[in-house]
């Protein structure tokens, strides 16, 4: 039988644990999984575009497990009262290709980008940063403000979007930190002033520049999320160039994330390495660092097996027969004609 992890389940699973120690649980996963990079079968994810939004498939596989992400990025579904966002994902046994976990990953997708930020950051950022700015304050960002606040220090986050309906709701979440203080700015210039850590979570899939030279400070780390498809970016190229940039997948960041805008021999630092301690992150207290995170499957590999192993623990989750039970592995054509009932099966599970 497949363990089947729905929204309530995963709800129910934050909840069981706290969402502040999901997120550092999970940011441990990745972690872990990261310094193990050769071991895997990586491949850069399959998109189909449109004008107006992708639809993603992200595969990855070590000797034991093998882990697919389907993924969308709609940003005018909200208008439609739809996610910009949705997910699910498939863990397996690579041995014989048996699905052990169908799980919700739409919830799971904004709880592994928020623990991966959180990995970069400790591997990248001043030890001593204190004030965060967060530009874009949609689906993601109440993740990214938890996962900085719990496990960085993070004290002071100033936060701005194009939409004020969507900082109202972000400032009503995170009422639930008073020691965490919220100030509203009126420009992402003004909310990156005299940041320590400046994360970019916006959705529209355009060109953009939210962040240009101007605005940058000595010592600051950029952890831009936004920028995750071809034609989307967040950083202005300039800000690239003086900058230590840090790539997840190369191959992949080179056609999504914001070095998508730069020569194709323009210099990166694989993140994994840094944190196999392979070679250096930051240099400097005043070097410029960036995160050109676009997620990659390992991540979504990271987020499936912990919640598995979750849910194992705590007893959650439902057994659904979705590949047939296999009395005589070479006859399938009889399950066509029936056999014992659904629940009759979970009862004998």
């Amino acid at each position: 039988m497949t363990c089947f992890i729905d929204v309530p389940t995963m709800t129910q699973l934050i909840q069981t644990v706290g969402i502040e120690t999901f997120i550092g649980d999970l940011s441990s996963a990745i972690r872990d999984d990261f310094i193990r990079w050769p071991e895997f079968d990586k491949s850069a994810r399959v998109a189909n575009h449109t004008d107006i939004g992708v639809i993603e498939l992200m595969p990855v596989s070590n000797s034991s497990r093998y882990a697919f992400k389907y993924v969308n990025g709609h940003p005018r579904n909200t208008a439609h009262g739809l996610y910009t966002v949705m997910a699910f994902g498939v863990l397996a046994d690579t041995e014989t290709g048996y699905p052990v976990l169908l799980s919700e990953l739409t919830l799971a997708t904004a709880l592994r980008t928020a623990a991966t930020s959180l990995m970069a950051a400790k591997a990248l950022a001043r030890p001593d940063s204190r004030r965060m700015a967060l530009i874009g304050n949609g689906a993601q960002s109440e993740f990214q403000a938890v996962a900085f606040h719990a496990h960085l220090g993070i004290e002071e986050i100033a936060v701005y979007d194009t939409d004020p309906l969507a900082t109202d709701k972000l400032v009503r979440n995170l009422g639930h930190y008073p020691d965490l203080k919220i100030i509203r700015a009126d420009s992402a210039a003004q909310a990156v002033r005299q940041a320590d850590i400046v994360t970019t979570v916006t959705a529209d899939k355009a060109l953009a520049t939210i962040i240009t030279p101007d605005m940058l400070e000595p010592g600051m780390h950029l952890n831009a999320v936004g920028g995750d498809c071809p034609g989307k970016t967040e950083l202005h190229a300039d800000v690239l160039k003086q900058a230590r940039v840090f790539v997840e997948y190369e191959p992949q960041s080179r056609i999504e994330g914001d070095i998508q805008q730069l020569p194709a021999d323009f210099p990166v630092v694989d993140l994994w390495r840094v944190l196999a301690g392979q070679v250096a992150g930051r240099q400097s207290a005043r070097q410029v660092t960036v995160f050109d995170s676009v997620g990659f499957a390992l991540e979504d590999y990271s987020a499936l097996r912990y919640a598995y192993d979750l849910a194992l623990q705590h007893g959650l989750g439902e057994r659904i027969e979705l590949v047939p039970a296999a009395e005589d592995p070479k006859d399938l054509f009889s399950k066509t004609r029936g056999g014992r009932s659904r629940q009759a099966l979970r009862k004998a599970a």
